[in-house]
């Protein structure tokens, strides 16, 4: 798995600059020649301003000696896309004294048990399953921390096996119960919480369980996925289509209603659902696949 921390070597602090072998005086003078900055304990050997991974480091530098980056600003590290945060998430041992006066704002993640700490094995970062589980409790709300979830197995980051793992090591996790649940959804072929909503849906309405993330090749040789589908009692496929804001885009529109087009023509019934319809309205979405189902 790809891990980006940047350039470790463009920010330091006086004690590894010194203990690297640079004298205290070329470091006065670098400093006072404005060549060097201070960012509170941390040391950049530049001028400009921080890259976001130097501003990882400078929140380390003041989180502890054991800080690791976890949540949020792990993930973003490790390659997920559409949640940063501005300010550092840092894991550190219950009681872990911290050096005051960060530039950087940072929120702290403390652990009684640091023994059980897994981290990366090249870097300061919390495993990748674990930051995620970090993140997802951080939410008041189970919906977002199940959407985070979805989003760190759909692109790629680790699979629902490892933060099924994950989760068993964590009986006292917020959300556990709901996140498990997602899991099991995600596991089975739900890769967005749209999906995830739809097929919670689908339980509580009592519709039979769909056929989840099924490949469709068209005629060009063009495989497709299809969120869920069903086989009615006269061997047509019903085809449900859950369509998130994305869907939205005129190039992303044209070609939902280009692959409609060509389930239709194959006798398929299509049909298709905003996802803010399927959180709002369940009641109605709930109706009209019994409709179709013939139930």
């Amino acid at each position: 798995m790809a891990l980006s921390l940047g350039d470790p070597r463009l920010i330091s602090t006086w004690t590894a600059l010194r203990l690297s072998g640079t004298s205290p005086d070329r470091i006065r003078a670098q400093l006072e020649a404005g060549r060097w900055r201070r960012w509170g304990y941390a040391i950049a050997l530049h001028n400009g301003p921080l890259t976001r991974e130097q501003r990882w480091f400078v929140a380390r530098v003041h989180g502890g000696p054991r800080a690791l980056l976890t949540a949020f600003t792990a993930l973003e590290a490790f390659g997920l896309s559409g949640w940063q945060r501005d300010r550092v998430d840092l894991l550190t041992p219950a009681g872990a004294r911290r050096n005051l006066g960060s530039p950087v704002p940072f929120q702290v993640h403390r652990v009684r048990t640091w023994d059980s700490v897994r981290r990366h094995r090249r870097a300061p970062v919390h495993r990748c399953a674990d930051a995620a589980l970090v993140a997802a409790a951080s939410f008041a709300s189970a919906r977002p921390a199940c959407g985070l979830l979805a989003a760190v197995v759909q692109q790629r980051l680790v699979g629902p096996a490892h933060l099924r793992e994950s989760l068993e090591r964590a009986p006292r996790l917020r959300h556990r119960a709901l996140l498990q649940s997602a899991l099991d959804d995600i596991a089975q072929g739900s890769q967005a919480l749209s999906e995830i909503d739809f097929i919670r849906l689908c339980r509580r309405a009592g519709l039979p369980p769909p056929q989840r993330q099924t490949i469709r090749r068209e005629r060009g040789g063009r495989r497709r996925h299809l969120d869920a589908t069903w086989r009615r009692r006269d061997g047509r496929l019903l085809v449900v289509e859950v369509d998130g804001a994305l869907h939205l885009e005129q190039r992303r529109w044209w070609d939902d209603q280009h692959r409609q087009n060509e389930i239709v023509l194959s006798d398929a019934i299509v049909l298709r659902f905003p996802s803010a319809v399927v959180r709002t309205q369940p009641e109605v979405v709930a109706v009209q696949i019994r409709r179709a189902l013939g139930l």
